[in-house]
């Protein structure tokens, strides 16, 4: 089991990760410092109800976020390979990173204890945060609900220069 960790406060320097991705290889998230803000958006697993709704609805808007020269990233514990065929499935036209020893989702405090059925599990909390191009959190919502969320953060990147 994770040891408990904590979400990072805004303010604060987003923990750094390099990780392998689709379609890019692998990621660093200081190749973005200085150049482009980063939405980091944490979910479960591709191909589920909630992770392909959120998804979308970021597809849908990455017209705005270019504009406001900003980058988005998916991350979950799946395999590249899996995000190949999710990517491809819902024509997503960003990156997605492959978590698969949830390595980041710990330093991001979104790797938690989950229940379900009754049945406790170890697994990712469905979670945003937005990082400035210093490499700062500007803004974080640790426990996101799918429906308005994209559109949440498309505001809340109107406050970012």
């Amino acid at each position: 089991m994770a040891t408990e960790s904590k979400v990072p406060e805004v303010g604060k320097r987003a923990p750094a990760f390099y990780l392998p991705a689709y379609p890019e290889g692998k990621i660093r998230l200081s190749q973005f410092k200085g150049e482009k803000n980063v939405l980091l958006y944490f979910y479960p697993k591709d191909n589920t109800p909630g992770c392909t709704t959120e998804s979308c609805d970021f597809r849908d808007r990455v017209a705005t976020f270019k504009r406001k020269d900003t980058v988005i990233m998916g991350i979950s514990p799946d395999s590249v390979a899996s995000h190949e065929k999710f990517a491809t499935k819902f024509d997503l036209p960003f990156i997605l990173l492959s978590d698969e020893n949830h390595e980041i989702a710990e330093k991001y405090g979104v790797w938690v204890e989950k229940m379900n059925y009754g049945k406790k599990y170890m697994g990712i909390q469905r979670s945003t945060f937005l990082i400035d191009k210093a490499g700062k959190i500007a803004a974080a919502w640790p426990k996101v609900k799918v429906n308005g969320h994209a559109e949440e953060v498309a505001e809340a990147l109107k406050e970012l220069d």
